[in-house]
C-alpha cells in the first residue's frame, strides 16, 4: 500500500511549526506562493508577521508558540480549528542544535534538546491525530536529520533526539498508513541556517534553506515517507549505518576532521 501525496497545495490548510527562520521559513514562503493557507508558528512573532505580510487576505494565521509549552501548542491548534475547521498538513520543522561532546557534557543542554526535538513534535502530533483519524485523511511531516542515522561527533544530544524522530516516524507510518494518513520523515543533511552557522568544521554538500524546501515539499507532494537530501550525502550516511562498528568509526575519524 502506497501512502497518499498532495496533487496541489492550493487551498490546503498547513500548520508550519518553526516558520520564523531557516527551513521552516523557506517552506512557509513557498507554501504561501503555491496558494496554501498557512498557519505560522514559532516564538518570534515579529518574523512571523513579516512572512504573513506576503500572503493574501485570509491566507495566513500567525500563531506564536513555544514548542516546549504544551498549553501554548494546544491553544495554537484550537485557534486553527476555530478559524479553518482543521488542517491537511502538519509540518514540524522547529528544533534546536547545540554542539555537544562527551568531554564537555552539559546535561541541561541535552534535556532541552530532547524536549525541543523529540517531545515537542510528539506533542504536536498528539494534538492533530484525533481529527485526522476521524476523517481518515491528512499528512504529518517531521523534520529530523541525517544525524539521527548513526552517532556523529559533536551531536551527543542532537543525534539521539533525531534518532528518536526516525523511530517515531517509522512507527507512525506503520500505524497510520491503513488509516489513510500519510507520514513524511524528513532527514536533511547540512543546510545553511542559524543553527549550522555554529559549526566550526567543514559541512559537506551544504545546501540553502530554499533548496531544502524544494526537496521537502516535492517529497510530500509525491507521497514519499523517507525524504532525505542531498542524496549524494544522505545516501553515503545510510551506507555507513550497515558497516561493522570498527570500520564505521575508522571512516568517521578519517573524514570528520573535528
Amino acid at each position: 500500500m502506497k501512502q497518499k501525496g498532495i496533487d496541489s497545495f492550493v487551498g490546503k490548510r498547513v500548520w508550519v511549526i518553526g516558520a520564523s527562520s531557516g527551513i521552516g521559513e523557506a517552506c512557509a514562503k513557498s507554501l504561501i506562493h503555491q496558494g496554501a493557507k498557512v498557519a505560522l508558528s514559532s516564538r518570534r512573532v515579529e518574523r512571523l508577521n513579516t512572512i504573513a505580510a506576503q500572503a493574501e487576505e485570509n491566507q495566513s494565521l500567525v500563531i506564536p508558540v513555544d514548542v516546549t509549552n504544551h498549553d501554548q501548542l494546544c491553544q495554537g491548534y484550537h485557534s486553527i480549528i476555530h478559524a479553518w475547521g482543521g488542517i491537511d498538513l502538519l509540518l514540524f520543522v522547529s528544533g534546536m542544535y547545540t554542539p555537544l561532546r562527551a568531554d564537555d557534557f552539559e546535561f541541561q543542554v541535552a534535556e532541552q534538546t530532547i524536549e525541543a526535538n523529540l517531545l515537542a513534535p510528539m506533542k504536536a502530533v498528539s494534538l492533530v491525530l484525533p481529527e485526522m483519524l476521524k476523517s481518515h485523511a491528512g499528512h504529518i511531516a517531521i523534520v529530523g536529520s541525517v544525524a539521527g542515522y548513526s552517532g556523529l561527533p559533536k551531536a551527543l544530544a542532537y543525534g539521539p533526539s533525531k534518532a528518536g524522530i526516525i523511530n517515531f516516524c517509522e512507527i507512525l507510518h506503520y500505524d497510520l498508513l491503513p488509516q489513510g494518513i500519510s507520514v513524511h520523515m524528513i532527514s536533511p543533511g547540512f543546510v545553511a541556517t542559524e543553527a549550522t552557522a555554529q559549526n566550526d568544521f567543514e559541512m559537506p554538500a551544504l545546501i540553502s534553506a530554499d533548496e531544502a524546501a524544494v526537496e521537502i515539499l516535492g517529497g510530500i507532494q509525491r507521497g514519499e515517507f523517507d525524504i532525505h537530501f542531498p542524496k549524494r550525502f544522505s545516501r553515503f550516511l545510510k551506507f555507513l549505518r550497515i558497516l561493522p562498528y570498527p570500520l564505521y568509526f575508522w571512516i568517521v575519524r578519517r573524514f570528520v576532521k573535528i
